[in-house]
């Protein structure tokens, strides 16, 4: 049975804007518009618009719903005070990344709001669920919740007329709720993707909020060079930065520490998470392999699942994201290599159709 591609409330929006449309996720996604380049540009430089409604929200309520978040994150949510969030990653049994995430504190030790990636929701809920032993309030508001995400220098400067809070100074990782272009009950935080500043607006698909917001914020960031933007520039503009993307750099089978995200895996919290003890014994023995940002050499583009062998061609790696990097004007890349090869200023190579082509492991982020 054919499934059904699901659109977000701004679909029509994206079509007479000239949007390339692709499937994403189980949605009709905006790749580009005017070009990758170009909107990749726009968002450094200026501001640009994306439509991230096909992300998940799961709202999880009561006086165990702390406890349900420390058992199934890796990160210790208990720091959280009322409008600040967190980067955080489930772990299954086996030590490896059922999904990164972020977690809202809406109402400390009571209220809590996950955000969880487009491809995995069922997953994510499905595997909370079934931690949730102490009938923890859990609603998944995916469907109706609607996600846009401002992004670069400018966007908090644009928007700030829209809304009485004060989101010039929002503090990166916190957020509020309030009125935004006269709709109310709108969540804004400062989490994005980019490394290019900016806010992200939540709110409920409801009546004509979604015609509402957009219509408000592209009259007036039009005059002032803000534009929509398309999951191909999301990409290139991560990347840059050195952010995973769930199922190319980090899944099922990659552990926090192959990842480098040792930072929110923390073994001493309160209320240990799932898979713990294995990754306590990683951390003892050492990982075998570990992702590294690489830039190429010689000419060529990698990408996603190229080998990655050294100067004899042996295999040491596999490559997880790459791209010609727009700000750099040079390609670059994410890849698993073998712990003894990983080190920084590494000459590697990447196998681009049978060929080998040299390339240096380097610090993240790349810009």
């Amino acid at each position: 049975m054919k499934h059904e591609i699901k659109n977000t409330p701004f679909y029509r929006k994206h079509i007479q804007a000239g949007a390339k449309m692709a499937e994403f996720a189980g949605y009709n996604m905006p790749i580009s518009y005017t070009g990758i380049n170009d909107e990749h540009a726009t968002v450094r430089n200026n501001a640009g618009v994306f439509d991230v409604s096909h992300m998940g929200e799961f709202i999880l309520k009561g006086a165990d719903a702390l406890d349900l978040i420390q058992h199934v994150t890796t990160n210790d949510a208990s720091k959280l005070i009322n409008g600040q969030a967190q980067y955080s990653c489930l772990t299954n049994n086996e030590g490896g990344i059922v999904d990164d995430l972020i977690v809202y504190c809406i109402e400390q030790n009571k209220v809590y709001m996950l955000v969880v990636n487009a491809s995995n929701i069922e997953k994510d809920w499905n595997w909370i669920s079934s931690h949730n032993s102490a009938n923890v309030e859990m609603h998944n508001i995916s469907e109706k919740t609607c996600l846009l995400a401002i992004q670069g220098p400018n966007a908090a400067k644009i928007l700030q007329p829209l809304t009485g809070i004060d989101i010039l100074n929002l503090k990166y990782y916190t957020f509020v709720k309030g009125t935004f272009a006269g709709v109310s009950n709108v969540l804004i935080s400062a989490t994005g993707y980019t490394g290019s500043g900016g806010v992200e607006i939540y709110f409920e698909d409801s009546g004509d909020c979604a015609e509402k917001i957009w219509n408000s914020i592209f009259e007036l960031g039009d005059p002032q060079g803000l534009k929509p933007i398309g999951l191909g520039a999301r990409d290139t503009l991560r990347l840059e930065m050195g952010y995973c993307l769930y199922g190319n750099d980090i899944d099922d089978t990659t552990s926090p520490l192959e990842a480098g995200l040792g930072w929110i895996t923390k073994l001493n919290k309160p209320v240990p998470f799932t898979a713990k003890e294995i990754i306590e014994k990683q951390k003892l023995a050492g990982v075998n392999r570990k992702l590294v940002g690489f830039e190429m050499i010689e000419r060529g583009i990698p990408r996603h699942d190229y080998q990655v062998v050294d100067a004899a061609g042996t295999v040491i790696g596999k490559v997880t994201s790459g791209t010609q990097a727009p700000s750099l004007n040079k390609a670059i890349g994410m890849a698993y290599i073998n712990i003894e090869h990983a080190s920084l200023e590494n000459e590697i190579y990447i196998s681009i159709r049978s060929n080998p082509v040299k390339a240096r492991i380097v610090k993240m982020p790349f810009v």
